[in-house]
């Protein structure tokens, strides 16, 4: 059955799992064709680090070298786990997709250490073909309408309603997020998450509110979405 060709391990010898470097050998060379595929998936419409990209290929095949040998050995997987309990990672937090990449990398070399190939690239491909598609069909996809705009008015200036005709003309939502003080308190900063009606007039209702706010600095811009996710 095929289940039963899935849910067997290369490594099963004789009811018993017995690492040899033939079987060894072949675990890794899927673990590094999965790599590949899930190297290209986070390269997929992604800005990405070459290095990251190259890792995410090796990484796979590393761990699965490791967990086949360590594979029914106690004695070897308490020493393996010691030398890199010495090993202190250091990096800067990564977004979701990134987390997500090297998750689905580790998984894949940890399943192929089993020596559960065929369960591994299973696991991978129906992944990758279910985030082809999102990332495809733009699931997720910001509204490019929304702005983030920033707007310093002078201290005197009452800022309530000042700009609410400029905002009904080119505007079809505006929330104030939040005021912030400036310049030893002599300006005033707003914080507006706007979505334009047309973004084609976005120069035309930036000279409107220059008039208004006596030609300060004005910010509009796509909405910052850079962050650590997680």
């Amino acid at each position: 059955m095929i289940s039963d060709g899935i849910f067997t391990s290369l490594l099963l010898h004789d009811g018993y799992i017995v690492p040899r470097v033939d079987m060894i050998l072949i675990c890794a060379l899927a673990a590094l064709v999965l790599g590949l595929v899930v190297s290209f998936l986070y390269m997929y419409k992604n800005g990405y680090n070459r290095g990251f990209a190259v890792a995410l290929v090796l990484l796979p095949a590393v761990v699965a070298s490791v967990v086949s040998v360590v594979n029914g050995n106690i004695g070897i997987g308490i020493a393996i786990g010691g030398a890199f309990g010495l090993v202190r990672f250091r990096s800067a937090p990564g977004t979701a997709r990134d987390i997500l990449a090297i998750f689905l990398a580790m998984a894949a070399g940890l399943i192929c250490g089993a020596g559960y190939v065929l369960l591994a690239v299973l696991m991978v491909l129906v992944i990758a073909a279910i985030g082809f598609i999102l990332l495809t069909v733009g699931f997720g996809r910001r509204n490019m309408k929304e702005r983030e705009l920033r707007i310093t008015v002078p201290e005197s200036l009452d800022y309530t309603d000042t700009f609410d005709d400029v905002f009904g003309k080119y505007l079809a939502s505006c929330e104030l997020e939040k005021v912030k003080t400036t310049n030893m308190g002599s300006l005033f900063r707003l914080y507006y998450r706007v979505t334009l009606k047309d973004p084609a007039k976005e120069k035309e209702m930036i000279d409107e509110l220059r008039i208004r706010n006596g030609n300060l600095e004005i910010v509009c811009g796509v909405i910052d979405n850079s962050k650590p996710e997680l």
